[in-house]
């Protein structure tokens, strides 16, 4: 049965749920900047994807000469994960390799997602440790859902350095090798929703690591810093009001993957007994 947690400052509080060591909320003032997870529309707010980000082609994977079915986004956000440690402001949360898991993912690890707060920021850490033999391949990545009350037309992404945005094309929940720009030599993307249409920008080869979700009428600004993350997307459902940004350690497969997990772009590969770390932070 999934628990929740409340992590607070002065400044901030953040709702933190067992289950997929997902955010619930993040509120400040009493304004709410975390998606509400309306079912009808969209029934999560900020769920972390592990062991995959995105689709694989026919929803599998081989290693090893056998094949693991494994489903968009992996299974991460579904499990019941262990609070390990938690203070007012820090929330460790640990989940382990089971043989359920085995069946789908045949590597042994632990995962910590830790939430720490700083002043109005949130520093989300993510701490993947190799348990097995051999080396293990994943990837690991944020979705979290922003609100826009207002509709995401009102709002702008801000980024640090000037882009050419350009977005690699999805086919179902695969890459094309295929491009479309929605933006040149610009630091700023006037949100439309046009753009989701199919479903998310895919953005493989920015300059920038910080990006910035402005209200264009009020100026207020979310920022998230995600220098630990080599790719980002953006996604929304049509007519929605909220706006995910997404920095990803690993992206979905090409449509002509040979669905050998080795080979895959963007695969994390950590030898046996070390681990991985990254980070990313938001502030409000």
């Amino acid at each position: 049965m999934a628990e929740q947690l409340v992590i607070s400052n002065k400044h901030i509080s953040v709702t933190l749920s067992t289950k997929g060591a997902e955010m619930q909320s993040i509120n400040k003032g009493g304004k709410e900047i975390l998606w509400d997870g309306n079912p009808e529309v969209w029934a999560c707010h900020a769920p972390v994807l592990f062991p995959i980000c995105g689709g694989l082609k026919d929803d599998k994977f081989v290693f090893e000469g056998k094949e693991y079915i494994l489903q968009k986004h992996g299974y991460g956000r579904f499990e019941e994960f262990e609070l390990e440690y938690s203070d007012p402001e820090k929330a460790v949360f640990l989940l382990r390799s089971n043989e359920e898991s085995l069946k789908h993912f045949p590597f042994e690890y632990e995962l910590r997602i830790i939430y720490t707060l700083d002043e109005s920021k949130v520093n989300v850490e993510y701490n993947v440790k190799n348990l097995s033999k051999g080396d293990m391949y994943f990837s690991i990545g944020s979705h979290e859902g922003y609100a826009c009350p207002e509709g995401i037309e009102e709002y702008s992404i801000m980024f640090d350095e000037c882009e050419d945005l350009d977005s690699s094309i999805l086919n179902g929940n695969l890459l094309e090798y295929k491009t479309i720009n929605v933006g040149k030599n610009t630091h700023e993307l006037p949100l439309k929703y046009e753009y989701f249409a199919v479903d998310a920008l895919v953005f493989l080869n920015l300059k920038s690591r910080k990006v910035a979700l402005k209200n264009r009428a009020t100026g207020d600004m979310v920022e998230v810093d995600f220098n630990g993350a080599d790719y980002l997307l953006l996604w929304t459902k049509p007519g929605a009001n909220y706006i995910c940004i997404e920095p990803w350690s690993g992206v979905p497969d090409f449509v002509d993957s040979d669905c050998d997990i080795t080979h895959k772009k963007g695969i994390t590969k950590l030898s046996a007994n070390d681990t991985y770390v990254k980070k990313h932070s938001i502030s409000v």
